[in-house]
């Protein structure tokens, strides 16, 4: 999943794509690169981040959905605003990604029952102005997993086909860098709920420790490659990246690995 952020304040690129014609460009590069999906976002939800109008974040993202649409590429819509996951559905779009796994929009449920998309349910613990101060936990893989477990349970109760359910253990979102780690080192046990899981870890915070502290945000990507081919190993259904060239060889390297492992 190749991450397309139509945005003026993401963390790692915001504003590079926020014109029409940029987005476009980099959305045909991602796909070129090896990207399955385009992940579309017109709201930061880095830590800290403002909240923006749903009118403003569908001028940024319906116009560039439609035309990834026309050109063929399978397209998800990063949203926590069911109003937005609709007109993007209706614009070509056929999975909604929500951090907030429909707490944030209590219409989210009935949107996705209504246009049969892919659903993504992050686990989520609140808005990016608070979450930091939520990052609690006495042991942070049983906690995200009852937590996650709970939402399917409502998602379904109202009346979301679990078949088009997909995981996520929000990296980075209510999570500390040893949260982040235990999760990560655990993803098996995640998919013991029965849904295929996402992982988002892409140039995200915890990995800059890795790095030397003057490193800058793209050299994050070498890291991301390594979590990718793990993530693959774990049974991971899909990652999300910025950097789609560096995951996809560290993919393509995994999957070698796997057949010769076979042969």
């Amino acid at each position: 999943m190749g991450i397309l952020n139509v945005t003026l304040d993401s963390f790692s690129d915001g504003g590079r794509y926020a014109r029409y014609d940029d987005a476009i460009a980099h959305a045909r590069s991602l796909v070129a690169d090896g990207a399955d999906i385009i992940d579309v976002g017109g709201e930061s939800t880095r830590p800290g981040a403002a909240r923006v109008e749903v009118h403003e974040e569908q001028r940024r993202v319906i116009p560039v959905i439609r035309e990834l649409a026309a050109l063929g590429f399978r397209i998800s819509i990063d949203t926590m605003n069911a109003a937005t996951a609709f007109a993007a559905v209706e614009a070509g779009a056929d999975i909604v990604n929500d951090v907030s796994g429909g707490l944030a929009d209590p219409n989210m449920a009935q949107v996705v029952v209504d246009t049969d998309a892919t659903y993504i349910a992050m686990h989520w613990r609140g808005h990016s102005d608070t979450m930091n101060s939520r990052a609690v936990y006495g042991d942070a893989v049983a906690e995200v997993k009852a937590e996650l477990f709970q939402r399917v349970a409502e998602l379904v109760v109202q009346g979301v086909d679990p078949d088009r359910l997909v995981i996520d253990p929000g990296l980075g979102f209510a999570k500390r860098a040893e949260h982040n780690w235990q999760l990560l080192g655990h993803l098996a046990e995640l998919s013991e709920i029965g849904l295929p899981v996402l992982v988002a870890a892409s140039r995200k915070r915890f990995l800059g420790a890795l790095l030397p502290e003057e490193a800058g945000v793209g050299e994050r990507d070498p890291a991301t490659a390594v979590i990718s081919a793990l993530s693959a190993q774990a049974g991971a259904w899909g990652v999300r990246v910025h950097d789609v060239a560096t995951t996809r060889a560290a993919l393509d390297v995994w999957d070698a690995w796997q057949k010769g492992s076979r042969a």
